[in-house]
């Protein structure tokens, strides 16, 4: 052997590494074995190792071929040595460590920074939602949504965004939060809108949620508050009686609180006013059906169309006399009238309820008549027949 030979075997040696447990590494892969493990080479140290399938990933695989292939050059870990009686021994490595503490190191930096991450809904279980985001992360229930949910399970699959909450790699802890994303994107939704859109502007939105008092209608992230009574010129008493959740609506924007974040809405102020055309709809003379709204000391409001009443002045209730219309109406009632003036600037409608009673007005007249037309005496032939009685 040569003295060049042996320095170069010398060098050989002496730039083999020693591989130790929880070394890093780079390995060849130069074999897979049944699928269910990986045999390696590794680079530098003269030696192989072997990569179980479960340590290549940190999601659940079921070949080896789906994460590598021979050939490609991998960072591992050493994580125990085996077979040391065998020639130069025998290393078990893994690639998921690896991987796992590089998606721990981004995370962190995520959640220092403030940044959001994205990630895959793998599984719903009972407490909420699992995701894969590298390693395994979770948002409970009630950091899903800003509202309730009560199945989660059209979330499995779907990629959403999250707010980082709690993390813990030695613990493999990581709490997520999506409802942190969704009131972040509402409130810039909000801020976007409100700086946009004054009071009398008339937008399109959809009926969100349905109260007792109202209508929230979803203007595109932000919500505005039609109350019950701007639902219809009609009396409306629920608005579930009207609207559904779901139903697009076209509402005028009656004003705008800023500092409470408050729109309030109309969506009868989008439709054509009750008294438009009311003379041609209720011209002087016509009769009517209606419906006593009101009754008041000097008479009574009757609804003769949609959100148009008329009234009925006291002296046009009865041919009889009445000290309140009390004494002969009652509200919801339903009467027939005849109208008597209309002004469609003013908004109002006179009606007379007396004046299509043909039968009572003749009752009242007969109810005047003089004794003498009825009866055929006159006063004198009464008095003077009682005086020659009683002589």
């Amino acid at each position: 052997m040569t003295e060049q030979t042996n320095e170069t075997m010398l060098n050989a040696m002496a730039s083999v590494q020693e591989v130790k447990v929880g070394d890093l590494v780079k390995g060849e892969i130069l074999s897979v074995d049944d699928n269910k493990q990986a045999i390696v080479g590794i680079i530098g140290a003269g030696v192989e190792g072997v990569i179980p399938l479960k340590e290549l990933s940190t999601l659940a695989v079921d070949d080896v071929t789906d994460v590598v292939n021979i050939g490609d050059i991998i960072d591992l870990v050493v994580i125990s040595e085996i077979g040391k009686d065998k020639e130069n021994g025998s290393y078990l490595l893994s690639k998921r460590r690896v991987d796992a503490k590089k998606v721990w190191e981004d995370i962190e930096e995520a959640f220092k920074e403030g940044r959001t991450i994205e990630a895959p809904v793998t599984d719903v279980v009972r407490g909420g939602l699992v995701v894969d985001a590298g390693v395994r992360g979770f948002v409970p229930a009630s950091m899903v949504e800003d509202h309730f949910v009560s199945d989660f399970s059209d979330y499995k699959g779907k990629v959403l965004a999250y707010k980082i909450i709690e993390i813990e790699p030695s613990e493999n802890r990581l709490i997520l939060s999506h409802r942190a994303i969704v009131e972040l994107e509402k409130e810039s939704a909000k801020k976007e809108l409100l700086s946009k859109i004054l009071a009398g502007d008339i937008i399109t939105g959809k009926v969100a949620r349905l109260t007792n008092f109202g209508a929230f209608i979803d203007l595109g992230g932000v919500d505005g508050l039609v109350h019950v009574s701007e639902i219809s010129y009609t009396h409306v008493d629920k608005p579930e009686d009207v609207l559904s959740v779901g139903d697009e609506v076209k509402v005028k924007v009656l004003s705008i609180d800023p500092e409470k974040d408050r729109i309030s809405l109309s969506i009868k102020e989008t439709q054509a006013g009750p008294w438009e055309n009311v003379s041609e709809r209720a011209s002087v003379n016509s009769i009517l059906e209606g419906t006593v709204n009101r009754l008041t000391s000097f008479g009574a409001f009757v609804e003769v169309l949609p959100g148009v009443e008329g009234l009925v002045h006291i002296s046009q209730i009865s041919h009889k006399h009445i000290a309140t219309p009390h004494e002969a109406l009652e509200e919801g009632q339903k009467v027939t009238v005849k109208v008597l003036d209309v002004s469609e600037d003013n908004k109002r409608i006179g009606l007379s309820i007396k004046a299509l009673d043909e039968k009572e007005e003749e009752l009242v007249e007969e109810t005047y008549v003089m004794p003498e037309e009825s009866t055929g005496f006159t006063l004198g032939d009464v008095i003077g027949q009682d005086l020659t009685e009683n002589k």
